[in-house]
């Protein structure tokens, strides 16, 4: 420590002149000072703050690697957070640091633990300095006593505590009216992706046509092959859109390619039924042909279902 000049020695007298009390802190002085928690009465989960107040003289920095660090983990009293305040006082710098612990131990028994103590140390002129905080007895007390009564709801097994009653009443509703709207959304959905899809494929031209065609025989009598040529010419109509004749076959094939690959049979078909319903006064050999000519008449029935379907 080193001893007042007789000019710096005249000046702090001169500021003590106007106090009744005053503290002259000499060039590489480190004072320091706690405020102590009571060291008895907790238990696990307190928190227990202690404040260390240092005054240091001009000249001297704080080492800041020297101030306790909180985070540390698996301690019975750990250290959760350090304030720190700096002010200016007369001939130095006071430092106040407010360090909180908590307490993460439940013993069996009334138990002693230490707030560990620590070294700050201060870097500058004259010389380096430390001022050294001691530890500090905590004593921490169990949550139960070790023996507890054996009186019921004492002991160490507790009873299970009823589970409260909810009221489930609108849960219940609001479950069935999100499984209504569910239902009707899959009823939706199953109709768009296969009622629609099925019912349309059912009442295509050609299924419908192919329907009436395939129970026939040629000892089928003659007014079912004339509805047989005319339930065919019906779905030529509604495929195309507009009447179909002889003279339309290719319009017919441009506007429907997949019906393409049956241009001939399509002109045989028109020839058959001009003679099926204006050709009848033919007999002997042309009614052998004609009958002949029927077994012909399903199996075209069935390629344009086919077709239609896109399956030919």
């Amino acid at each position: 420590m080193m001893a007042l000049g007789p000019r710096k020695l005249f000046a702090a007298l001169l500021a003590c002149s106007a106090s009744a009390a005053c503290a002259v802190m000499l060039p590489g002085q480190v004072d320091a000072s706690a405020s102590e928690p009571r060291a008895f009465g907790y238990q696990v989960g307190d928190m227990v703050t202690r404040t260390v107040t240092v005054d240091a003289s001009d000249g001297l920095v704080l080492d800041e690697s020297s101030v306790p660090q909180p985070g540390a983990r698996g301690n019975a009293l750990e250290l959760r957070s350090v304030v720190r305040r700096s002010n200016a006082q007369a001939g130095g710098r006071r430092h106040e640091l407010t360090l909180l612990y908590q307490v993460f131990l439940s013993p069996q028994e009334p138990r002693t633990l230490e707030m560990p103590g620590f070294k700050l140390r201060f870097k500058g002129e004259p010389r380096p300095q430390e001022a050294r905080i001691e530890a500090w007895p905590v004593t921490v007390s169990p949550l139960v006593p070790v023996e507890v009564s054996p009186r019921r709801g004492l002991g160490d097994l507790q009873p299970d505590a009823p589970a409260p009653l909810i009221d489930t009443r609108f849960a219940h509703w609001r479950f069935i009216f999100y499984g209504i709207v569910a239902l009707l959304l899959l009823a939706y959905l199953a109709h768009v992706y296969i009622g629609l899809p099925w019912w349309t494929r059912a009442h295509r031209p050609f299924t419908l046509a192919w329907r009436a065609l395939r129970g026939l025989t040629p000892a089928t009598p003659e007014p079912q092959w004339r509805e047989a040529f005319q339930q065919l010419h019906g779905a030529f109509n509604r495929t195309m859109g507009e009447a179909v004749f002889e003279e339309d076959i290719d319009r017919f094939v441009r506007a429907k390619p997949r019906f393409a690959h049956l241009r001939d049979d399509l002109r045989k078909f028109f020839r058959q039924s001009r003679l099926e319903f204006f050709g009848k006064e033919a007999r002997g050999a042309q009614a052998v042909q004609a009958g002949a000519d029927r077994s012909w008449l399903i199996e075209f029935g069935r390629r344009c279902r086919d077709a239609e379907r896109g399956a030919a």
